[in-house]
């Protein structure tokens, strides 16, 4: 079983949304089938069928956190020292050859966020990227072609992933 590392914040989030599937939207979902059922023939119960589709995607999607939480591995990266890039480090990079300047936080798979420079932990460039440090060269095959950046700074700045926001959950 592959560990999951996600940040504490992460993991409540998800154990929060889990936890309302299983006590309130399983419940919901059941009565609206309910009252679905009522109305009579389910052949052409739109009703029925919307529910049932729900129902689906809500139990797909508990099985989804279940395998998750139990794999997950919570890291609080403002513990780790961040001399070499590990899991919770701030990356500046600059390319060799345009000069443009990069800056990538090192998170878990469910947190990664690129166009928030939030990265996955399994992704090239963090692969690349871990174990190195401020000062290094690296060189990473992108789906652009391969690219060489130069690793300005790491460093370690508070991770506040938006990307973990349920869709089952409210607010």
């Amino acid at each position: 079983m592959q560990k999951e590392p996600m940040t504490e914040e992460s993991f409540r989030k998800l154990s929060e949304e889990l936890a309302f599937l299983k006590n309130e939207e399983r419940a919901r979902i059941a009565k609206v089938i309910d009252e679905a059922r009522e109305l009579g023939d389910l052949k052409e119960n739109a009703e029925y069928h919307a529910a049932k589709e729900r129902q689906g995607l809500m139990e797909a999607r508990i099985a989804e956190l279940t395998d998750l939480l139990s794999r997950a591995q919570t890291v609080d990266a403002s513990k780790l020292a961040h001399e070499r890039i590990s899991f919770g480090s701030t990356v500046t990079l600059t390319d060799q050859e345009s000069g443009e300047e990069f800056k990538y936080t090192i998170v878990g798979s469910v947190e990664a966020d690129p166009q928030k420079g939030y990265i996955s932990f399994a992704s090239p460039m963090a692969k690349a990227l871990l174990g190195k440090e401020e000062g290094d060269e690296v060189e990473v095959m992108l789906p652009g072609g391969k690219k060489r950046f130069d690793i300005e700074e790491v460093c370690y700045e508070p991770i506040v992933c938006s990307a973990i926001s349920g869709s089952w959950l409210k607010g």
